[in-house]
């Protein structure tokens, strides 16, 4: 027969498991107590103690009403000398004439020895400490398979629906009745949103395909039109913008920016100077200062991310100033410095969000189109980095990116 029933809840489980430790432990602590007390009883104590007069629980004091079996002869009171024989009382003895008394009572048991008692309550400490140990891992296995599979959804998520691959389930018929319910919830809160990723995804593709294609006619028109060159020219990059755009857009959909490539161990610094030449020889104040440090990266990805930070520092503060250090838990730290006027500290986090931009102005000569911060932070994240900006006190701005 199956008890489940006595089972199926939490509550259940854990008034079984606490009623087990005590009751195991009492019994555990009897039986060492028992066994030491026997074997270290002299002979004095045999003659005197009689067998099974042991307390079911020696460490607990004697009950009202209830014989005490640790006095001589269980529920019987000693018997008194008779008054015909001589010889001095009986040591301990209390004749007591104000109460009635002829005779000297019955002598208490002197009790357990300390380190019986200390056995005794030892042996109880431990087992319920066993199981009380015992008892928070049981307890915790359903949260950590959680835990597990909450990183598997959010990887699943991140990685986008063209990665394939169904989203991590939990096991529905195994567990407390709230395990139970809260694995099927979790399923449940997992489909529905790799299926809203996918529709969204979906969504953005067909709308980027369906503007290119009046976009492309449009352009293909213009340049065919005799229209004055300047015209001409200004409404052809608006069309090449909203073709920028919409790439980009899509891009930050289906989660391709380029993270998903192998890691590479290269020399971090060698690969930073190369960037920070290229732009120098193309007369960008860019300085670089760091040590070699060889590590796995994902090249194009973190190409993207400085090439991001790095434009932003020469549009807005005029000179970018990279370095590379050691990570004091092993990783590499790479930051760039401008001298501009920096960002509200409000607004610190607010320009990774999507289509956020510090200038209000929407000029596309004085900055982008507000996802570029977002993306570095994304392709970051996915690196297994961190990305943070932050004010220089000497002024300017500090972007910094931590990977390991």
């Amino acid at each position: 027969m199956r008890l489940s029933w006595f089972t199926d809840t939490l509550a259940k489980r854990l008034f079984l498991l606490m009623w087990a430790a005590l009751v195991g432990s009492h019994l555990l602590a009897y039986a060492a107590v028992r066994l030491v007390h026997l074997d270290q009883r002299d002979q004095r104590d045999e003659r005197r103690m009689a067998p099974g007069s042991l307390p079911t629980f020696p460490s607990l004091p004697p009950t009202p009403g209830v014989p005490d079996a640790r006095s001589p002869g269980g529920d019987r009171p000693a018997p008194a000398p008779m008054r015909d024989e001589p010889g001095p009382p009986d040591e301990g003895a209390d004749l007591r004439p104000d109460m009635g008394g002829t005779g000297p009572l019955p002598r208490r048991s002197p009790g357990l020895p300390t380190e019986v008692l200390l056995l005794d309550y030892g042996v109880r400490l431990l087992v319920i400490a066993l199981a009380a140990w015992w008892g928070s891992r049981w307890l915790a296995v359903p949260v950590k398979k959680l835990v597990k599979a909450s990183d598997a959804l959010a990887a699943s998520i991140r990685s986008g629906p063209d990665a394939g691959g169904a989203p991590p389930q939990l096991d529905e018929q195994r567990g407390t009745r709230e395990v139970r319910e809260a694995a099927r919830v979790f399923n449940s809160m997992a489909l529905q949103l790799r299926r809203q990723f996918s529709q969204r995804a979906l969504m953005v593709s067909a709308i980027s395909h369906d503007l290119r294609t009046p976009l492309t006619r449009l352009r293909m028109r213009l340049e065919t039109m005799d229209l004055a060159a300047e015209p001409l020219q200004r409404s052809v990059t608006d069309i090449r913008e909203i073709n920028a755009l919409v790439d980009t857009v899509l891009e930050v959909f289906r989660g391709d920016s380029g993270a998903a490539e192998a890691p590479q161990a290269s020399d971090v610094a060698a690969f930073l100077q190369s960037m920070c030449d290229d732009l120098a020889e193309q007369g960008q104040a860019v300085t670089f200062q760091g040590e070699s440090l060889v590590r796995e990266i994902q090249p194009q990805a973190l190409r993207r991310v400085l090439g991001n930070l790095i434009g932003n520092a020469l549009r807005y503060g005029g000179r970018a100033d990279v370095r590379l250090v050691r990570d004091e838990r092993g990783g590499m730290r790479i930051s760039i410095e401008d001298s501009g006027p920096g960002i509200a500290p409000a607004q610190l986090e607010t320009v990774f969000e999507p289509f956020y931009r510090v200038d209000a102005s929407r000029n596309r000569h004085t900055g982008g189109m507000g996802l570029g911060l977002y993306i570095a932070r994304d392709l970051t994240q996915r690196m297994g980095g961190t990305l943070t900006l932050s004010n220089r006190e000497a002024g300017g701005l500090r972007a910094e990116i931590v990977l390991a």
